[in-house]
């Protein structure tokens, strides 16, 4: 874990307590590489092999024909740029791919839930309202086609979530693209819950 972790933990203090993210929140243009931890980034370098041998995992399990049906959304290069998704009530519609677990199902497409994007300051949040499982972070600049999400994952009936890199097993890191006119997913290599690779659909709240 990074040197730090002091920062990481004021950068995402807002997604447990409601108030500013001060320190992501407050710069003009935060380079994620300085907030992630050194697990995160190498989950991200390797979320091409990940989301190989996740769709790989769901093909021999007999469930190919559910990527097949959605390209755009399961498909590992469809990014149309303009990656950041903006403020806003949205449905989110959560799928794991492969499974980490034998008790795990090789794909399991949940329910959509509501979520929302929100600025706090200079920050992009994302959070998911509903579920038994609950991401919220921020969203950073990377690319033209990609922003990077850090986050945490909030479970059960929890009222506040762990502050980023206090529980590596808690740090979600993952990808915003937007795959749509008005359609977008964060997709979320090796995460270290049930699967080998999640997707998440976000599309505007009706």
């Amino acid at each position: 874990m990074k040197t730090a972790s002091a920062i990481l933990m004021l950068a995402l203090a807002g997604c447990a307590t409601g108030g500013p993210l001060k320190s992501a929140a407050m710069a003009d243009d935060p380079d994620w590489h300085a907030i992630a931890t050194d697990d995160d980034q190498q989950r991200l370098r390797g979320w091409r092999d990940a989301w190989t041998g996740a769709t790989d995992a769901v093909r021999a399990a007999g469930k190919g024909a559910a990527l097949d049906a959605d390209p755009a959304l399961f498909g590992a290069d469809q990014a149309l740029g303009t990656p950041t998704p903006p403020p806003g009530d949205y449905r989110c519609r959560w799928i794991k791919l492969g499974s980490a677990a034998a008790s795990v199902a090789a794909f399991t497409a949940y329910p959509a839930e509501r979520c929302q994007i929100s600025l706090v300051g200079n920050a992009t949040r994302f959070r998911m309202l509903d579920g038994v499982q609950r991401p919220r972070g921020l969203i950073y600049s990377d690319q033209a086609d990609r922003d990077v999400f850090l986050g945490t994952i909030q479970l059960g009936d929890e009222t506040r979530p762990l502050d980023y890199a206090r529980d590596e097993k808690r740090d979600m890191a993952g990808y915003v693209e937007r795959i749509g006119a008005a359609r977008w997913r964060l997709i979320l290599p090796q995460p270290h819950f049930e699967s080998m690779f999640d997707v998440i659909e976000l599309v505007p709240a009706a």
